[in-house]
């Protein structure tokens, strides 16, 4: 029989749109204004922190929605952003340095329906709210650091090849290597110029010492910078995941500077220092035939350098590095068999042959591991730019017990939230080259719900004007069609909520709104073909069919061309466009569903099958 879905059918339509409403569902509750309290580096957030916070807002009066202690942090619940405000400055002024407390927007959705995975759409930073950091990564420091990889990696090749040598050192943008005779001088100029043909070596004489002067070429150090770039933003995408921002944007911009947005995040001490931190190790031999004292007066040996553990006590280890935190592919923090915090540290098949290699030899020696930061220190100078410190500090000496391979662990930590923090951040990966932030704006709610309320009356301006234009103009079939367009912005919005990396932006809105005129289109051109063909003389159920099958082959191919449209857009754009591009191919599915199957659902069952002698359309 004509116009008769089988019950499958009808099933399938009524499980998908029962799935949308389920999906948006969440998307009514709305969100909290809260106040989130995490330690920072050297604190611990306890139940007793809870306590105290509770105790600091009740001395205070001001009311509290829910307070809780989850994932080792305290989230506060307010029913309005005055109190969120007031709370924030007084719990920041009572707990002190040692803890984090910054300003967020906690979902308001009831337990049942996270526990099925549905959660509010992510909004976007016009949209929410949120942080804007423009990075620029120190270009000088990431020169620095490979010459000081090219003054260990000629002292190994040299020793390697049995030349011999007075000394290697780096000096200025060059890195000198002295010997005593030309012979030897001639012997490890051959060698070197073979193995690192992207660097620029010469030879000259000073006195009785034989130099060779090594400097990265053009080409070398323009890879250098694009390769400190690349790995800083894929880093900074890394330690944003670690965060838990929902949707962030991460990208470069120019040669040097790395864009990024944090939405929903209001407090930016959290962000900035996870993400400006340039925490990484390195392992160092210890120097057991120096003095600690004596190394502290500024009797060091040639090959060794005096480091400061904790407390304050000189350490005098070997210049060498045994191994540096980019060979770190995991690390998670836990405790000992002495419940002591710890980091378990898994290491890259490289890295896991280097520390193989060297413990194997070493066995009864001890090792350090040297944490390492770079903090910006004074104000920024006349080009806007700051200086950094690098401040390094031996965190864990051990005697090796054993050879070690590309996992092992590291003790001598304060407490958990530190080796959490630790953890994270090794984890993370370690910045190439310090970055610091040269622009920094903060996008308040109250902005970001202006744009949405800007949107959504756009929208129901839309939606208005196209519900009374198809319910004069095809009548019946028309609320019909409206129906359709109900379910259709209900199921883009589910849809949207569903897909993890999916965010809701100003553009997206537009999105929605270009989707509402192209489903009401898709409606027009089967009501116009089902008009057609009742004018041609078809009966009702032919007419009725005949509008859908030859509409079909239309609505597909105009789809499909915007469908290939959104996918190059979400390919090669960046920021709103992939926002806009994502949104309006989502619509566009849902559309396709919607004014296709859905409205033939419907119209099946109001007229299908049935012996009449006109439609109201």
């Amino acid at each position: 029989m004509l116009n008769r879905y089988p019950l499958w059918k009808y099933l399938m339509v009524i499980i998908v749109i029962a799935i949308g409403f389920l999906y948006a569902a969440p998307n009514l509750y709305g969100e909290d204004p809260a106040l989130q309290v995490s330690a920072s580096r050297g604190a611990e957030v306890q139940l007793k922190t809870l306590d105290q916070v509770k105790a600091i807002l009740d001395e205070a009066a001001i009311p509290v929605k829910h307070a809780a202690f989850e994932h080792d942090q305290i989230l506060v619940r307010f029913t309005n952003t005055e109190d969120q405000l007031k709370a924030r400055d007084l719990v920041a002024s009572k707990l002190g340095d040692n803890f984090v407390t910054a300003l967020n927007l906690a979902p308001s959705t009831p337990a049942w329906l996270e526990a099925i995975g549905a959660n509010p759409l992510k909004l976007g930073l016009d949209l929410r709210g949120g942080v804007h950091f423009l990075m620029e990564v120190d270009m000088a420091e990431a020169l620095v650091k490979q010459q000081d990889q090219m003054v260990q990696d000629f002292r190994t090749e040299l020793r390697t090849q049995k030349i011999r040598y007075s000394g290697v050192r780096r000096a200025g943008d060059r890195v000198e290597i002295l010997f005593r005779d030309e012979a030897d001088q001639e012997k490890a100029i051959a060698h070197l110029r073979r193995l690192n043909a992207d660097l620029t070596f010469n030879s000259e004489q000073k006195g009785n010492d034989f130099l060779i002067l090594a400097s990265l070429s053009e080409a070398k150090i323009k890879e250098v910078k694009k390769y400190a770039l690349e790995q800083n933003i894929t880093i900074i995408r890394n330690r944003v995941n670690e965060l838990g921002v929902a949707e962030p944007l991460v990208q470069q911009q120019g040669a040097e500077r790395i864009v990024v947005e944090l939405p929903g995040i209001q407090d930016t001490a959290r962000a900035k220092e996870i993400l400006g931190a340039t925490a990484t190790l390195e392992f160092h031999m210890v120097d057991e035939t120096a003095d600690p004292q004596a190394a502290a007066d500024g009797r060091v040996p040639p090959s060794s350098k005096v480091y400061t553990d904790r407390n304050g006590r000189p350490v005098v280890l070997q210049k060498r590095i045994i191994l540096t935190g980019d060979h770190i592919v995991g690390a998670q923090s836990g405790f000992d068999e002495y419940s002591r915090p710890q980091v378990n540290i898994k290491l890259d098949g490289q890295g896991g042959n280097k520390m193989a290699n060297f413990t194997k030899d070493n066995v009864g020696k001890g090792m350090a591991t040297v944490f390492i930061e770079y903090k910006p220190v004074g104000e920024p100078g006349p080009d806007g730019k700051r200086k950094f410190r690098k401040q390094e500090e031996v965190i864990n000496v051990a005697t090796i017990q054993s050879r070690l391979g590309s996992q092992f662990r590291i003790t001598g930590i304060d407490n958990a939230n530190e080796a959490h923090n630790l953890a994270l951040l090794l984890r993370a990966g370690a910045l190439i080259a310090p970055i610091q932030i040269v622009e920094e704006r903060t996008i308040g709610p109250s902005l970001g719900q202006q744009n949405i309320d800007s949107g959504l009356q756009a929208m129901g301006y839309g939606m208005l004007a196209i519900v009374i234009f198809m319910a004069l103009y095809y009548r019946k079939f028309g609320l019909v069609a409206n129906l359709a367009l109900v379910v259709n912005v209900v199921l883009i919005i589910g849809l949207m909520s569903m897909i993890p990396g999916a965010t809701m932006t100003l553009p997206g809105i537009a999105g929605i709104v270009l989707t509402m005129g192209m489903a009401v289109d898709a409606n027009v051109l089967i009501f116009e073909r089902i008009r057609e063909e009742l004018r041609a003389g078809r009966g009702v159920q032919q007419a009725i069919n005949l509008g859908y099958e030859k509409a079909f082959g239309t609505i597909a191919d105009s789809n499909i061309t915007t469908l290939i449209t959104c996918i190059i857009l979400f390919a090669v754009g960046t920021g709103a466009i992939k926002g806009f591009a994502l949104t309006l191919a989502i619509g566009i599915l849902a559309s396709m569903f919607t004014a296709i199957t859905g409205t033939r659902a419907i119209v099946n069952l109001a007229w299908g099958g049935k012996r009449l002698d006109k439609l109201p359309i």
